[in-house]
Formats: structure tokens, sequence, C-alpha cells
């Protein structure tokens, strides 16, 4: 699911006025009983496992992400394959643990996904609100600055960016940042302009709230259920990002046992050890699968 196909609608009740009707109602009670949303219960308990892996993965990991092992190769120098010498899920052409490297490599991922997740949203939020609430030469300019970006392959865009620098993990998360912010730019914007309409904000500004406590003190707060859907839904859209960039060799740098260029280095033997290509991608696919069923629980959730 790509960023621009996100099912992202208006989160306000019916009739809401304020941010104590926006919490009350019948979006309270679905948030009192989340078992009731299959898709947000199945999604946190895969997204709680990734974080739990991720965060203790010093110790649950079985050896480190780059030790090489004496009796991790065949005595042809393959790798070994699952099961074999008190390896779980076999080792790579180097006679690396792959399990282990897969525990650390869900430590990259989240990261990634997190710092360029939040780093994007608060990008999009400061354009969407700027140019919803300010309208006249701040929206054009803003709007039409998002539609550039827009018009762009966010993945070349991005590859560029990196290029322009010495790949790193710092570096692939500001790019990725810089390229997924636009979307959300354009629903926030949306939001705004039908916000500032709204009986609330015109009465705050006759008592001559200023412009600036108006978008942060009774429009940001109607954003946020907006904000905790995107977040999930854009988290699986980053880590393929990072793992496309990385596979490309782009990305997160080896020796870094990013999933990425796991894939990649398994393309040397893809035949003859295929548990090589076939962790690294199970680990994605299960990821991309869990944030999009938290994204849509809560989304369900928070609309009632």
């Amino acid at each position: 699911m790509s960023t621009g196909q996100f099912p992202i609608a208006a989160t306000l009740p019916q009739g809401a006025e304020d941010d104590a009707t926006i919490t009350g109602g019948r979006g309270q009670r679905l948030r009192r009983r989340p078992w009731r949303a299959p898709a947000l219960f199945g999604g946190g308990i895969i997204v709680l496992l990734l974080v739990l892996v991720a965060v203790f993965a010093p110790w649950i990991a079985p050896a480190g992400p780059n030790r090489s092992f004496d009796n991790g190769l065949s005595a042809y120098g393959q790798p070994l394959g699952p099961l074999s010498n008190g390896f779980l899920l076999g080792t790579d052409s180097q006679a690396r643990d792959v399990l282990s490297r897969l525990i650390y490599g869900a430590r990259i991922s989240l990261f990634v996904a997190v710092v360029a997740n939040a780093l994007s949203m608060a990008a999009s939020l400061l354009i969407g609100v700027l140019a919803g609430y300010l309208r006249g030469a701040v929206e054009t300019v803003l709007m039409r600055f998002t539609d550039l970006m827009m018009s762009l392959p966010s993945l070349l865009l991005a590859m560029a960016l990196i290029l322009i620098y010495q790949p790193g993990l710092a570096v692939v998360i500001v790019a990725i940042a810089l390229v997924n912010w636009t979307y959300l730019a354009r629903v926030v914007y949306g939001e705004v302009v039908s916000l500032r309409e709204r009986e609330f904000v015109e009465a705050a500004r006759a008592v001559g709230v200023s412009p600036p406590g108006i978008m942060w003190r009774h429009i940001a707060p109607h954003l946020r259920n907006l904000s905790l859907v995107y977040f999930a839904l854009n988290a699986s859209q980053i880590i393929l990002t990072e793992a496309a960039l990385s596979f490309l060799g782009v990305g997160v740098q080896p020796p870094a046992p990013s999933w990425g260029n796991m894939i990649a280095d398994a393309q040397q033997a893809y035949l003859s050890a295929p548990w090589l290509l076939l962790c690294p991608s199970a680990c994605i696919i299960v990821t991309i699968v869990g944030f999009n069923l938290l994204g849509d629980g809560l989304q369900a959730v928070l609309e009632g």
C-alpha cells in the first residue's frame, strides 16, 4: 500500500465543536474496547512483538550480528542450512548467524521508521496547517511546492539525495523523511481549510486569539486522530523504502544488518541457499502487514 493510496478520511465525529466532543461519544466507547477491531488487535500484536525484539535484541539474539563462526560454513565453504550446527535459521556466506542478523535488522528498520516518520510528519503538519489557515500567497507557495514534490518519483529522489552525501543511516533517515511528507501535507491542508471556518475558530478569532494560538490550541488538536492513523500506515512505506534503498546499495551500509542488504547479499546464492532470501523477505512482509493492520484498525476505531 503506497502513501498515495492511504484511505485516510476526517476523523471528527459529526457535530464536533471542541476537543471535549472529539474525545467523547461513540469513538470513546470503541477506544475502550479495541478488541472489537480485529485489525487493530492483530496489527498491534505484530508491532508490539517487533518492538520487543528490537529493544531486547542484545539479550535474545544468539550471537552478535557480525560475528563469523568457525563452524558456520560447510566443508565446501557453503552457508549452512536451517537447524544445522545449532544455527536455527542457518548461516550466510560469511558464516554469520542469520537469526541474529534478522533480529538486529528489526532494530534498524524500526528506528528508521520511527525517526523518519516523525520528521516527515512534522514537515507535513507544519506545511499543511500554515497553508490551510493563512491562505493567500503562503497557501499558493506551499501547495505548489507540495505538488512539485508529489510529481517526483520518491525512490529516485531519495537515491539522488543520498548519493549527494555519503550513504549512511542518518542520511537515509533524512532522505526518506524529505520524500514522504507530501501526501499527509495535502490531507492536513484540506482538513484545516474546513476547520478554519468552524464556529469555535471564528469565536477564538473574535476574542483576539493570535493566528499561532488558534493553529496550536484550536486546530492542531483536531488533527490528532489523522496523525495517529497516518503514522502507522506510513511506517510500513518507510520500512519498504529503507529496504529498497539498502538493497540497491545506497541505504544502510554493510556490515550493518539491514533486511534490504541481507536480500542483496542473498542474490549470489539464492538457488543453493534460498533461506538467505526468504528470511529477510518474510520479515519485511510481516512488518508491513503489521503496520498496515494497525493503521486500518486505528482508523476504524477512531472514526467509530
